[in-house]
């Protein structure tokens, strides 16, 4: 044979056998003549740390970027704001001694920037993820990649200000999570005057900020108490760097802090069992963590409802808006201070004292000084300015002299506040222990008042219209309009059938025209259901409190005789079709009845929960139960009532577990709505809609839980048990009566018919 064959054929082998064994090797050092083409890599000596090149989800750019463990874990990306468009891109050490990208045209879109390099350079990949420029010969580090951009925060790097210059190493969110080019939000250091703090940034805004450092924790992260756990180290370094960091005591462990494009702040932790990463801690798990979300003067505590609170002494500056959770313009003083008296020549010989709030995150623009708790608190009270003052061993005492905000209610940790207050506030404190004990004496009377005033009502009771126009105007519906019976017989045309939008628990639905030309959709009570008078008055109170821009308008209602009707504005695509009662039902208590059952059911099927409908037990976890049908209607864009008599027997709830459980999660998004950036959030509302709608009430979240859910995309959720209302698998299998006829046999048995003699 040939041997030149043989030679050529080797030839190609050693070739292919040196290409792949570079590619998946990796090496750790890039020089003018040794560089890496995507899609090589440099892998770290530990082969934790990756180099190279990757797309991020739902995009075809590609970038040079460092990872942990796999791409899923990118934790720097070096041409973040110059994406290359092909898969041709080099790293390599320039002719000026720079590292660089190059694009396919050889054309650098990317450099380290070092200026003035006047020798031989080599470039690094350190056990850190750190790639480190220096000179060859003398092993001068002059550019390392920590200094560039990142959204993520590696042990032992740190975030710094420099008191002199301002200079800051902080930092940046990513555009979105296909466009890694720098976002909207920042994480950076702040000092204020002895004190620092971590903050997050909406651009120039402040979105959220740690509480004051003092020494071993942040003082307003109620998870962060023990200093050495997390270890976390910062202060000044001598050399006007405020510097902070963290280190890990245990080689096995990997832990890192990302801010993600959505403004927050992510502790997220190796799990070497599973193999991946976890979020383990999130800056913003309660609404209370954006930053001034309750006005000045407030405490926000995300346990209650509401959740923001006027501080004692303070009140609403704008109770409209107040009461409707509008809380941005915050609260004022109620009473003057002492001191505003004095400048005001009013006389007062009752001097100001300080309210005590335990366990926050205190206040925002807090002046240090070093001195002694007492010293503290006399240095405030004689300064008129001074609104409030704290005391911390290390941090020492803190002190405000403007509107104290971002005031947040923990449940461990955190500092005590003292908020000045007038006088007559601390009066009602010593004033508790005489109401209680006039409580106690007047406490029975008003009961066996209230007792005798029932059993009137019971043996004597009012015109029904009557009591529904009294509770109406406890809801204060002053813009609601009264239509009389004859007005709505004329609208819908005596309600013809033609009229009718659709039925459900309430009554049928019907459309009509006032003589103004107003089209109006007209929900009429059932009056041969026996059933509404308590879902009428649920929806007018919801509704009311509920105005939002996508809900329907509530117009008015009618209330003559035994008709009870609402009036709403007409909706074309028939939206009133679902009824609003479906929801809220555990408001509603009927006389004899409870928080545990019903003797009674109502609202519409398919909506229900199960307990509900085949027991009359209801709670909080049975509006759960509706809100889940609801999130799956919207996101697959099938009514539930579209899966009634089909072939398959399936209800909603059992053709999206079906696919869940198949993981064909796509199948199921209406693809009306359905974008390829958004999947993971369209997941995301699938998974909660059947958390919601699990068979069982006590797996349901509770609807706060539900809230935080949607607002948060990095906590994980629970895997979903069986929702209710499944058919057994033998009714889900449509070929059943087919196969039946080939594996089963005719029966053959005889009837004798039995007569009596």
């Amino acid at each position: 044979m040939d041997l030149s064959k043989y030679a050529y054929v080797f030839s190609i082998l050693f070739i292919l056998c040196c290409y792949l064994l570079h590619v998946s090797i990796g090496i750790d050092t890039i020089t003018s003549s040794q560089f890496i083409k995507d899609p090589e890599t440099l892998i770290s000596k530990d082969g934790n740390f990756t180099l190279g090149f990757f797309s991020p989800t739902n995009s075809t750019n590609r970038y040079v970027g460092i990872w942990w463990k796999t791409e899923s874990t990118i934790i720097r990306v070096l041409n973040r704001n110059q994406p290359l468009n092909d898969s041709n891109g080099t790293v390599t050490i320039s002719e000026d001694g720079n590292l660089v990208v190059l694009n396919g045209q050889k054309q650098p879109i990317w450099s380290s920037n070092v200026f003035h390099i006047t020798s031989v350079t080599t470039s690094q990949f350190s056990d850190y993820g750190n790639i480190v420029l220096s000179e060859r010969t003398t092993g001068k580090i002059l550019w390392q990649s920590v200094q560039q951009s990142s959204d993520t925060l590696l042990p032992s790097m740190k975030l710094s200000i420099n008191k002199r210059t301002g200079k800051s190493v902080k930092l940046e969110s990513w555009k979105s999570p296909s466009d890694p080019s720098i976002g909207n939000f920042s994480c950076s250091i702040v000092e204020r005057q002895s004190t620092f703090e971590v903050f997050i940034w909406n651009e120039t805004q402040p979105y959220w900020r740690s509480g004051p450092w003092n020494g071993g924790v942040f003082t307003g992260i109620q998870t962060m108490t023990v200093a050495y756990f997390y270890g976390f180290k910062g202060g000044d370094d001598g050399e006007g760097n405020i510097n902070i960091y963290f280190t890990i005591q245990n080689d096995d462990e990997f832990l890192i802090y990302r801010l993600n494009s959505q403004g927050i702040l992510d502790e997220i932790m190796w799990d070497d069992e599973k193999k991946e990463m976890n979020v383990s801690w999130t800056s913003h798990d309660s609404e209370c963590n954006v930053y001034g979300i309750c006005g000045a003067f407030t405490s926000c505590n995300s346990l209650i409802s509401p959740m923001c609170s006027c501080l004692r002494g303070f009140e609403p500056r704008n109770i409209q808006e107040w009461n409707r959770n509008n809380w941005t313009g915050g609260c004022v003083r109620g009473r003057p201070l002492q001191c505003q008296r004095v400048n005001n020549k009013t006389t007062s010989r009752k001097e100001d004292g300080f309210m005590k709030l335990q366990m926050v995150k205190v206040p925002d623009f807090a002046e240090g000084l070093a001195v002694k708790p007492d010293r503290c608190r006399n240095l405030c009270l004689k300064n008129c300015s001074c609104v409030a003052y704290s005391h911390d061993a290390v941090i020492g005492c803190m002190s405000w002299t403007r509107n104290l905000v971002d005031i947040q209610q923990l449940q461990r940790g955190g500092l005590d506040l003292y908020v000045r207050v007038a006088y007559a506030e601390l009066d009602r404190g010593r004033n508790k222990t005489i109401i209680i004990i006039s409580t106690m004496i007047i406490g029975p009377i008003v009961i066996f008042i209230c007792a005798y005033i029932l059993w009137r009502r019971s043996n004597h009771p009012a015109n029904s219209s009557y009591n529904i126009i009294g509770e109406m105007s406890q809801v204060k519906l002053q813009e609601l309009l009264l239509f009389d019976f004859e007005k709505l017989a004329t609208a819908t045309n005596n309600f013809h059938l033609s009229n009718k939008l659709g039925q459900g628990g309430f009554g049928p639905v019907y459309k009509g025209k006032l003589q103004d030309g107003q089209e109006i959709a007209v929900k009429r009570l059932s009056r041969a259901s026996g059933q509404g008078l308590e879902e009428f008055m649920n929806e007018v109170v919801v509704i009311c409190k509920l105005q939002h821009r996508n809900l329907v308008r509530l117009i008015g209602c009618c209330v003559e005789g035994d008709e009870k009707m609402l009036m709403y504005e007409y909706m074309p695509n028939k939206s009133l079709d679902a009824f609003i009662f479906d929801f809220g039902m555990a408001r509603i208590f009927g006389g004899g009845e409870d928080q545990a059952n019903t003797n009674r059911i109502v609202g519409t099927y398919g909506y229900m929960s199960p307990e509900y409908a085949m027991q009359g037990l209801f709670s909080e976890k049975s509006d759960v139960f509706s809100f889940g049908v609801l999130i799956l209607e919207i996101v697959i864009g099938r009514r539930n009532s579209s899966f009634y008599d089909n072939e398959h027997a399936l209800s909603l709830l059992g053709f999206v577990w079906l696919q869940w459980r198949e993981d064909n999660i796509l199948s199921l998004i209406d693809q009306g709505i359905y974008d390829p950036s958004h999947h993971n959030y369209f997941s995301r509302c699938i998974h909660i809609g059947l958390l919601c709608a699990q068979e069982l009430a006590v797996d349901r979240p509770t609807m706060a839980a539900v809230i935080l859910m949607l607002n948060s995309e990095a906590g994980l959720l629970p895997p979903p048990t069986k929702p209710a209302f499944i058919p057994r698998e033998n009714v889900l299998n449509s070929k059943w009566p087919e196969e039946c006829q080939n594996i089963c046999s005719n029966n053959n048995v005889t009837i004798t018919d039995i007569y009596g003699r």
